[in-house]
């Protein structure tokens, strides 16, 4: 493996940096990659050896398992965005908030909703992230994937089957390499301005100083799941490191070294109190890795 091009390879590597829980965690590799040549060359390598391996974004919306036997790849030096006109293409590794102010900058609007998500274009789209009634795939034209015969291929967004926080590709065995999206004429100060205020929204409402990732479950409809948590008076509970923030009940924190088990037996716990007070099933938002 490390006579393959384009990647740089850490052995026996902590996660607890690599996913917005902060959740305790390791690998048996981290791989960072910086070319789809090198990207092909890994996944070959890999699959020859019967080394599992995952793709992983920002670690945003996850909860991760606390150990991988395998590798995990980054796909970092895909972190470009290329403006022509109102046609933005931009790589499967860049930050969400880097591609908005990009096209901000620009004049072009259409991606103020995504300024605070905390997640890369490639994760982003394979869970069609979204904010504000606005989701990725709105102005999306198309997606660059690698496919499992290690083809790259320009594939028109109708071809995913795309809802709420959730698309098909990765059941398809797609790799997200890059997008394009369509934006519209917009102006700078009436973009900033829009995003200050939400930011301010966020700081009253959201546990921003401290490790989590984003809204725990969906709102029930007609309803808020958050309300529902803190009125079965879970607000502020404990398990472990894990704790259900005190400022928005649809947030679990990390309140100090939290691990897997801590965070998946908290959503254990709401999903029980609600169910049994208000006979509703809370749909989870975030996604459980689960590598044993």
């Amino acid at each position: 493996m490390e006579n393959i091009k384009d990647i740089t390879i850490k052995k026996d590597v902590s996660l607890k940096n690599y996913n917005t829980y902060k959740i305790v965690s390791k690998s048996d590799y981290l791989i960072e990659v910086s070319s789809i040549e090198g990207l092909i060359d890994l996944i070959k390598y890999l699959k020859e050896k019967n080394i599992d391996f995952m793709i992983l974004g920002n670690g945003s919306n996850v909860i991760l398992d606390d150990y991988f036997k395998g590798a995990i790849i980054k796909l970092s030096g895909f972190d470009y965005v290329n403006i022509n006109n109102k046609k933005v293409v931009v790589g499967a590794g860049t930050m969400m908030a880097k591609l908005t102010m990009s096209t901000i900058n620009e004049n072009l609007t259409g991606l103020e909703w995504a300024v605070n998500i905390p997640g890369t274009i490639g994760g982003s789209i394979v869970g069609n992230a979204g904010a504000y009634n606005s989701e990725i795939f709105d102005n999306l034209i198309s997606i660059k994937v690698l496919n499992n015969n290690f083809e790259v291929v320009d594939m028109p967004k109708d071809k995913f089957i795309h809802e709420y926080r959730h698309t098909n590709i990765k059941e398809l065995g797609l790799i997200v390499l890059e997008a394009t999206f369509l934006l519209e004429d917009g102006k700078k100060e009436e973009s900033l301005q829009i995003i200050q205020d939400r930011c301010e929204r966020r700081k009253i409402s959201q546990p921003l100083d401290m490790p989590s990732a984003g809204s725990v479950f969906r709102n029930p409809e007609g309803d808020y799941a958050g309300r529902l948590i803190e009125a079965v008076g879970l607000k502020g509970k404990k398990i472990g490191g894990a704790e259900v923030s005190n400022k928005h009940a649809n947030f679990i924190v990390n309140a100090g070294n939290a691990t897997s088990n801590d965070v998946k037996s908290l959503i254990k716990l709401i999903r029980e109190e609600v169910k049994k007070e208000f006979n509703i099933d809370l749909v989870l938002e975030q996604e459980i890795i689960n590598w044993k």
